[in-house]
């Protein structure tokens, strides 16, 4: 079953690969946020590992799914190896340091006086599902570039190992969903409203992965800058937001533990898999 399914993916056009593999890490989203519908609150330990875990994916994908392969590439092609990766890399973070200073967002467990970007009239449930949203941007976008790298012919660019980086990238998408619809629970909502407000927060990541696959299918030379661009994203989301949400209880060691199972979990899928 599962090598019919891969041999179904496999004569997809890139950007269809794209779509297809965002809209599952959107629907694992949705399957965390699903969770509002047998629980009405979740543990801050347990909270705190599930964050943790999506550091650590995020941090391993960066440099497994993403500058690696992006330095290999200027590498083969004769460039300066290390100019893509650190000019892609700085203007990913600076991109999503502009997006955390305009998009109005508010942390999980923060105060509403806690409110980032730029100010706003809207309901605090609106902003929590904004700062997820934040997270989910270079996540979709990195799907999409790794896809649309196959379309460019690039021997270091496998259909494995994007479909890797789309497994890790899902599994952590679970506590993501989780997250938000849970916590908006607790603060009254309704559970299918918070269902849906969970599970919206991931809606970006097929329209970034799209976006992403078709810069890279229409302008090859970019590439190892893409990669580089959507790894230096999430390590800013992950610095950000992420480890400073998961730290905030005292037992810190929860949410370390998570971050290097996380990694050790995303290096397995894009070393075994890739």
């Amino acid at each position: 079953m599962f090598s019919s399914i891969y041999t179904w993916f496999a004569d997809l056009t890139p950007i269809m690969q794209a779509l297809m593999a965002s809209l599952f890490t959107w629907s694992v989203t949705a399957l965390g946020a699903a969770m509002v519908f047998f629980f009405k609150t979740i543990n801050r330990i347990v909270l705190d590992s599930m964050l943790g875990f999506a550091a650590g994916v995020m941090i391993a994908a960066s440099f497994w799914s993403l500058l690696s392969p992006a330095i290999a590439m200027t590498e083969s092609a004769g460039g300066i190896p290390w100019l893509p990766a650190v000019t892609g890399f700085l203007a990913g973070g600076a991109f999503l340091w502009i997006v955390d200073k305009i998009l109005p967002h508010l942390h999980l467990g923060s105060p509403d006086s806690e409110k980032e970007g730029i100010k706003t009239s809207w309901q605090r449930s609106i902003l929590l599902v904004m700062a997820i949203t934040l997270h989910n941007i270079p996540e979709g976008l990195a799907v999409g570039v790794a896809f649309g790298a196959l379309a460019a012919g690039i021997p270091e660019a496998s259909l494995a190992g994007a479909m890797a980086l789309a497994l890790g990238i899902g599994l952590q998408n679970f506590p993501e969903g989780a997250a938000v619809s849970i916590p908006l629970r607790r603060e009254g909502m309704s559970r299918f409203k918070s269902f849906m407000y969970g599970q919206s927060s991931g809606l970006v990541e097929p329209v970034a992965a799209v976006l992403g696959a078709l810069l890279v299918v229409s302008m090859r030379p970019l590439l190892p800058y893409a990669l580089s661009f959507a790894a230096g994203a999430m390590i800013y989301v992950v610095i950000e937001e992420l480890i400073p949400e998961a730290q905030l209880d005292r037992k810190t060691d929860v949410a370390t533990i998570g971050a290097m199972l996380g990694f050790a979990v995303m290096m397995f899928l894009d070393v075994a898999l890739g």
